[in-house]
């Protein structure tokens, strides 16, 4: 999933989805204002995702990130990955104690360098 997904292709939240889509992930973008992105349909929040979540990908920034911590939590992933901006130690808190791995990296190098 790609919590704060975005049409503009400058975007790196943008460059992810479609990294992650040609990597053979299946890919669950969110925005609330945005339809689909490049063909892929967007879901616009948390609380409509009916589907397994094993990774979120946040670009999504702490002081908007900080509501939607129970809509995360509540999904279960696996782990979420905090990409440059996101970082936020209270809310990787919240996550651990939902027993939610947290890697603090930047999603497009984990695909290039296989460790997505």
């Amino acid at each position: 999933m790609v919590l704060g997904a975005s049409a503009k292709p400058d975007r790196f939240a943008y460059k992810a989805l479609i990294k992650l889509q040609a990597a053979g992930h299946e890919v669950v973008p969110v925005h609330p204002k945005i339809k689909q992105i490049e063909g892929i349909a967007v879901i616009a929040s948390l609380s409509q995702i009916s589907t397994q979540i094993d990774t979120v990908a946040l670009y999504v920034g702490p002081a908007r990130m900080a509501a939607m911590v129970a809509d995360v939590c509540a999904l279960k992933p696996k782990r979420v990955i905090f990409n440059p901006g996101t970082e936020s130690a209270e809310i990787q808190q919240q996550f651990e104690a939902a027993g939610i791995e947290c890697v603090q990296d930047c999603t497009l190098v984990m695909l290039d360098q296989g460790r997505y």
